[in-house]
């Protein structure tokens, strides 16, 4: 099965996305018929549809989505893992088999260290029970805390989002590169080969500029723990979703029909779906 491990939908409404760029092809409904014709020329079999507000109301939402289409695979939702009465929410959303994970958007939490507070690793421990990953959203300065926490929990499965968002535009891959194989010397933690183009030079990016970060995630995670994610619409400010699919293809062509068809749907299956 051919999966795209990472994409969005919403209907937008600028007060509940403040997130997206004004002006940009972001500001309208990006809806599963959206997507599916682009899946079918693509020879996709379906998705994981991630949070992109933190909302109990939109992990619902993306679930009646799902049961809507089956080309909607799985879900990973918010929830306020934070919060002492987590166990209630979890409970709901986890009695829906398509809910299969939780994300954070932790990277925009002023302490870098948010991952590791107390109240939050609390909650983290409360996903195991229910069968639930978790998707780690990081910039480059909170892969610390993102070790950190994984060693923590040895257990609980994670998968890091858009390969920490390293800083692609600028060419910088240190301290990065070292964090990202000290991240990977965990085995309960997977990646996604996803996010790339938005942290390019969204209109001069070349795909030569991606080279040496695929290198740094290949050889750390190897191709039994990466798995493709379009990060689409939000892949549409730099690039175009046959533009980010191609990218993730042409630095495949030396891996073998196994270990690509792994990278193209295998892991994700495993690491969602399971």
């Amino acid at each position: 099965m051919r999966l795209d491990s990472h994409q969005h939908f919403w209907r937008y409404d600028a007060s509940q996305y403040p997130w997206i760029p004004a002006g940009s092809a972001l500001q309208r409904d990006w809806l599963p018929a959206d997507l599916a014709a682009i899946h079918r020329s693509l020879g996709f079999d379906g998705s994981i549809a991630v949070q992109a507000r933190q909302s109990l109301a939109e992990s619902h939402w993306l679930l009646g989505l799902a049961d809507a289409d089956p080309r909607v695979k799985g879900v990973v939702g918010w929830v306020d893992l934070r919060s002492d009465d987590v166990e209630e929410p979890l409970a709901q959303l986890a009695a829906h088999p398509k809910f299969v994970g939780v994300r954070h958007v932790a990277q925009d939490e002023p302490d870098d260290r948010f991952l590791v507070g107390a109240a939050f690793q609390a909650g983290i421990r409360r996903l195991r029970p229910f069968g639930l990953t978790y998707d780690l959203l990081v910039y480059p300065r909170q892969l610390p805390a993102a070790i950190e926490l994984v060693a923590a929990h040895p257990e609980q499965p994670f998968v890091l989002d858009h390969i920490a968002k390293p800083h692609i535009r600028d060419g910088v891959l240190q301290p990065w590169a070292e964090q990202i194989r000290e991240l990977a010397r965990h085995g309960n933690v997977l990646c996604k080969v996803s996010g790339m183009v938005t942290e390019a030079d969204h209109h001069g990016w070349k795909g030569g500029d991606f080279r040496p970060y695929l290198d740094v995630v290949f050889e750390a995670f190897g191709p039994g723990r990466l798995m493709f994610g379009s990060d689409w619409p939000v892949c549409l400010l730099a690039g175009s979703y046959e533009q980010v699919e191609g990218l993730a293809r042409d630095h495949l062509r030396h891996l073998s029909p196994e270990e690509s068809a792994a990278f193209w749907g295998g892991n994700c299956e495993r690491f969602y779906l399971g």
